[in-house]
């Protein structure tokens, strides 16, 4: 029965140790910027639909609204299998525990810092408007 045990132990210790390894280092530090996500009221569109990311990798997605219509910018998806670090309005910053999304009812920018944790394909876009051509994907790897 001892064996087993000595066996376990050493199991996980290398699980640990694996683990650790592939941890060091600063996971918020440079954060690669990402397109920005242009909201044009007029045309009812959105720069871009689709963002290609790797988990473990720290991002700044900036999401501008020219203010023409009150936008809600959904994901809440991808917010749930990511790690939010901060969300920064006029550079004033907010450090959420847990995100669903962002609303514009002015013009501005918005810019959301995160990690994702989960690979997957994750559905974004504005409430309300998707089935207008305001929505895209996020493919996380």
């Amino acid at each position: 029965m001892r064996k087993h045990h000595l066996i376990a132990l050493a199991v996980i210790l290398a699980l640990i140790s694996g683990t650790a390894a592939r941890a060091e280092g600063n996971l918020a530090a440079d954060a690669t910027r990402l397109p920005e996500l242009s909201l044009d009221s007029t045309a009812l569109s959105m720069s871009q639909t689709e963002y290609d990311l790797e988990t473990g990798k720290y991002y700044r997605w900036r999401i501008t609204s020219d203010g023409g219509e009150e936008f809600q910018v959904i994901a809440p998806n991808l917010f749930r299998n990511a790690w939010i670090n901060q969300v920064v309005i006029n550079d004033l910053e907010v450090k959420p525990l847990g995100l669903s999304s962002v609303e514009f009812d002015d013009a501005g920018s918005i810019d959301i810092w995160f990690v994702p944790i989960r690979p997957g394909r994750y559905d974004f876009g504005v409430a309300g408007y998707e089935n207008r051509g305001m929505a895209g994907v996020f493919n996380v790897k």
